[in-house]
C-alpha cells in the first residue's frame, strides 16, 4: 500500500476574546481528528497586528501536521473547524476569534482564488517566522529556496513577537 500522508504547516492566530482558549480548541480538535495528526506545536507567541494595525494583539502558533487530505480538502476541513470553534466574519486582515492558515503543504506551489500555498507574505511576517523557525528551522520555502531560519534572520518585520506565558514547544 502506498503511503499518502503529507506534511503540512499550519499557522494559528487569535485576537478576539479568550485568545488562548481558541488556540487550545484548535489543537484539541485536531488531536481528535481522524484526518490530521499533529507532529509538533510551537510555543504560543503574543504578536502585534500586521496589516490592519488598529486592533488588539494576536496570539500565534505554528503546527506541523501529517494528513492524507489533499490541499483543498484540508482547506475545507480547517475552514469548517474555524466556524465550529466560533469564527465570525471573514474580511482580510480583520480581527479574528480564530484563523487557521495552511502555510506550507509539502513543497507544493498552489495559487488560485481559494488557496495560496505557500501562504502569502510568510517571509515578511515574524509572527509566522518565529514559531515556524522554532519547530522547523531547516524547512525550505519551495519558492524562495530559503530555510525558515534564513527567512527569519533576513526579515525586515519590526513588529513585536514574544513568547506568551510558559507555553513551550511540544513534540508529540
Amino acid at each position: 500500500m502506498i503511503n499518502n500522508k503529507k506534511i503540512a504547516y499550519l499557522g494559528l492566530g487569535s485576537n478576539i476574546g479568550e485568545r488562548i482558549v481558541y488556540i487550545e480548541k484548535v489543537i484539541s480538535e485536531l488531536e481528535n481528528s481522524g484526518n490530521i495528526s499533529i507532529l509538533k506545536i510551537s510555543g504560543i507567541y503574543e504578536t502585534e497586528p500586521w496589516g490592519n494595525i488598529r486592533q488588539d494583539d494576536y496570539l500565534n502558533a505554528v503546527l506541523k501536521i501529517v494528513t492524507e487530505l489533499g490541499p483543498m480538502e484540508l482547506l475545507v476541513e480547517l475552514k469548517s473547524l474555524e466556524k465550529k470553534i466560533g469564527r465570525t466574519g471573514n474580511r482580510k486582515w480583520s480581527e479574528r476569534e480564530i484563523d487557521i492558515d495552511i502555510l506550507f503543504y509539502e513543497d507544493f506551489i498552489i495559487k488560485n482564488e481559494n488557496l495560496n500555498i505557500p501562504h502569502s507574505f510568510i517571509e515578511e511576517r515574524k509572527f509566522v517566522l518565529v514559531p515556524l523557525a522554532e519547530i522547523a528551522p531547516d524547512f525550505i520555502h519551495p519558492v524562495l529556496k530559503k530555510s525558515a531560519a534564513e527567512m527569519l534572520s533576513t526579515s525586515d518585520d519590526k513588529l513585536g513577537v514574544t513568547l506568551y506565558g510558559n507555553v513551550k514547544t511540544e513534540v508529540l
